[in-house]
């Protein structure tokens, strides 16, 4: 989404806005136009008897493109480990580890044929080896671009580990991942940090550096973890020589060679790398994984439903192939299923939400609106009824400490202007306040004493108090949101916008805003809780220091942001 109060000129055209000139017809496989064409909305991806959709709906290669010819990893010729390692979802007893072999990333096939290669893998309790504690083989497949997810259970709860592969003579970097305490243990305490939004062209990931190098127990990244826009040769603001970057970087993203050719661009940075290697992430996705503020099967712009639902498989495939994520998020056609609950033994149930997959289309056209009976209408959802069952039924089963709901857009009501009425994001929560108070309604049911919310989206910093009801400033506090700034989005930014006055003023729920970029961490206690929001003074060129711009605590059982 694009930042506050902004609307990209790029973009203007967006249900019911003027048109858009048409962009180029897409060259997805004619075996899933075939299947669009012939079948509905939704399900067009499953036909079986098209190979290419076959490849987007299986959980795993068939028997026939899985017996295709091993590549003999010993013939490899260049470091395949490029794109570093990552691990990701932390268990009491399992680790998830991902690589993808790529010798050459910016090579549509990657720099290997279509062939299987075979990959070992080891994990240790001491980042030399000595101390290996289990190893394994595994095979990269070609239909999933090569990319390796090894699940390793029947593991100790509550340790730390060091992980790496190896294919053919080559090793990969060394990671660095723990596993989670044990399910109903007494936890002592958690540090957590929080990213989002990183475009490529609009900064340097300093801030990855720095949390590469923070003591977090591991890391929520809560959206955008790419960007579909262009990406001219010099790397936009980052203004490398004059064609360092490949051709194909310059037009956005559509099919499912684009999406995996952008992976491999982001994550080419060595920040990024060096911050998935020292932690493991949680990663949950926004709109720009596939396209600026779409919403279910509706497109930003006006393009036919089927063609939509075909890139919406091509991002969702690729994103699952790029992240580290277990076999039940494995994507099925233009469908994933993202939101799922981890724990941190009995101090904290995380709710991991997806608020672009399921949502009713935005209210009045998107952007800055009035709210009016459209946006207020009790049917609309943000979540899907079957995600907000789920969220709510998890809270009346929760023994823990904090629920937190890491998830996208803001949840807290946010007015833009000190008259009344204001207008508000038709895009967040605000654009969808049934669906706020049915979760907030769900929450007081369960009993949830410490609710936490967590968000990106925004490119800028917020610490909000959740009230019951947002329109009293004397209401009932419920819980705390923290919003975490952008890593690279928005270029460098400013502590201060222009619109601090206004938002602080207009919002007296608002605690804390910083418009510059970082990332944030938590720290949960038994007691209590407390948010550093960190920022670096600018990203366009590299090498910009830390600070921690701000630092609030919540108590338990007493909800609500005080200064630290």
């Amino acid at each position: 989404m694009t930042p506050a109060n902004h609307q990209d000129p790029t973009r203007a055209a967006h249900r019911g806005q003027a048109p858009v000139p048409a962009r180029p017809q897409p060259s997805h496989a004619p075996e899933l136009r075939t299947a669009a064409r012939g079948l509905g909305r939704r399900r067009f991806l499953t036909v079986t008897g098209a190979a290419a959709a076959l490849a987007f709906s299986v959980n795993l290669p068939t028997a026939g493109t899985a017996s295709a010819a091993e590549l003999d990893a010993a013939r490899l010729t260049d470091d395949p480990f490029t794109l570093g390692v990552a691990s990701g979802d932390p268990q009491p007893d399992s680790v998830l580890l991902w690589t993808r072999l790529a010798p050459a990333p910016y090579q549509a096939d990657s720099g290997l044929p279509a062939q299987r290669v075979e990959v070992s893998w080891e994990l240790a309790l001491d980042a030399r080896f000595r101390r290996v504690v289990r190893r394994g083989r595994t095979t990269a497949h070609p239909e999933f671009h090569h990319t390796v997810h090894v699940e390793v259970d029947h593991l100790a709860p509550g340790h730390v580990y060091h992980y790496r592969f190896r294919a053919g003579r080559y090793v990969s970097p060394a990671g660095r991942t723990r596993t989670a305490p044990a399910r109903h243990g007494r936890a002592a305490d958690l540090t957590f940090g929080l990213v989002s939004c990183q475009r490529y062209d609009q900064g340097y990931y300093t801030a990855y550096r720095h949390l590469a190098e923070d003591d977090v127990d591991f890391v929520l990244h809560l959206g955008d973890y790419l960007y579909e826009y262009a990406v001219n040769a010099t790397g936009g603001s980052r203004a490398y020589p004059a064609g360092t970057l490949p051709a194909h970087c310059a037009h956005e993203t559509v099919t499912l060679e684009d999406y995996r050719l952008r992976y491999a661009l982001y994550k080419s940075d060595p920040d990024l790398r060096a911050a998935h290697a020292a932690h493991p992430f949680v990663v949950t996705w926004d709109d720009h994984e596939t396209e600026n503020n779409y919403a279910g099967d509706t497109p930003e712009n006006s393009v036919p439903p089927e063609e939509f639902l075909l890139r919406r498989a091509a991002a969702y495939r690729a994103y699952w192939e790029n992240m580290p994520l277990r076999r039940p998020q494995l994507p099925d056609g233009p469908d994933l299923r993202l939101y799922r609950r981890l724990h941190w033994g009995r101090l904290a149930q995380f709710d991991v939400l997806d608020t672009r997959q399921y949502r009713s289309n935005q209210a009045y056209g998107d952007g800055w609106q009035f709210p009016g009976p459209e946006s207020e209408d009790p049917a609309r959802t943000l979540t899907g009824d079957a995600q907000e069952r789920w969220l709510i039924n998890g809270w009346h089963r929760s023994d823990a400490r904090w629920n937190v709901v890491p998830q996208q857009v803001t949840f807290s009501q946010r007015y833009n202007s000190t008259s009344t009425p204001s207008k508000v994001s038709m895009d967040s929560w605000d654009g969808y306040p049934a669906s706020r108070e049915r979760v907030l309604a769900g929450a007081q049911a369960a009993g949830v004493d410490n609710l936490m919310v967590l968000t990106g989206d925004v490119h800028v910093s917020y610490g909000f108090d959740i009230k019951r009801d947002f329109d009293d400033p004397d209401s009932r506090t419920v819980g705390t949101e923290i919003v975490t700034t952008s890593v690279t989005s928005g270029g460098n930014g400013s502590a201060k916008p222009s619109n601090w006055d206004t938002l602080m003023t207009a919002n007296p729920h608002l605690r804390f805003f910083n418009g510059l970029r970082g990332y944030a961490t938590v720290s949960l206690g038994r007691e209590s809780a407390r948010a550093d929001f960190k920022t670096v003074s600018h990203v366009t060129t590299e090498g910009a220091p830390l600070t921690t711009a701000g630092s609030f605590v919540t108590e338990a059982g007493e909800p609500g942001l005080k200064p630290a």
